[in-house]
């Protein structure tokens, strides 16, 4: 193949994975279809989101692995100032801020938190989510320095936590993105300020206490008197 048409290739990836990304923020993964998004991408042929990335599905990765890979330049950083630390405060700081730094990054107006958020929603394809958060190093590094942080808690329920402050992180993005579009005030007014009062209520997540319920006894929260 020559670099031309390499370079070609790549360009209408890219117009691809754009239209797609602000389409799916807008109106849901299953509500568009990939002649919408070959029409929005400026692509006359409708085959073209097949042809250049095969499945829906494989689409969405395609967002999301492009993505990832740059906000995960940002928590590598974040991560080198606060290695070592005790401080849940830290390690959930680099998670939220890595985040909302890179929205701040790309301008106005984002689509990236709401085609997240619309991702999760979807059983199927939040499993692509999922798998691309395994296979990140630097958010690994976090779990790590979380559990170090917090080693009364079962897996279980760091499992359940983690899953909370996901979910939470994601769709309060979202809808700050979804705001900003719009036009309407925000609470915060910069995505730094908006990321501090996410670090506030994520700390609270992770270390309220962990209510246990042994068999035949009330419930009662871990470090309260029996």
């Amino acid at each position: 193949m020559s670099a031309v048409r390499a370079e070609r290739l790549n360009a209408t990836r890219e117009q691809i994975m754009v239209a797609a990304e602000r389409l799916f923020a807008e109106r849901g993964v299953s509500a568009v279809s990939n002649r919408q998004i070959s029409l929005a991408a400026g692509q006359g042929n409708n085959a073209a989101v097949g042809y250049h990335f095969g499945t829906k599905a494989d689409l969405v990765r395609a967002i999301v692995r492009k993505r990832t890979d740059d906000v995960e330049l940002l928590r590598r950083r974040m991560l080198a100032e606060i290695e070592g630390s005790a401080d849940v405060r830290d390690w959930v700081g680099c998670l939220v801020r890595s985040l909302t730094e890179y929205l701040a990054g790309l301008g106005a107006p984002t689509w990236y938190a709401r085609f997240a958020a619309q991702v999760m929603t979807d059983p199927a394809l939040r499993q692509i989510m999922s798998e691309e958060a395994l296979t990140s190093p630097t958010l690994q590094r976090v779990v790590d320095g979380l559990r170090r942080c917090l080693p009364r808690l079962t897996p279980e329920v760091r499992a359940e936590r983690a899953d909370m402050a996901g979910l939470l992180i994601a769709h309060m993005c979202a809808e700050r993105e979804r705001a900003l579009a719009e036009g309407r005030p925000t609470v915060r007014p910069s995505w730094h300020d908006a990321a501090t009062g996410l670090i506030d209520v994520v700390t609270a997540i992770w270390t309220a206490p962990a209510t246990t319920a042994p068999a035949g006894r009330p419930h009662r929260a871990e470090g309260t008197p029996s």
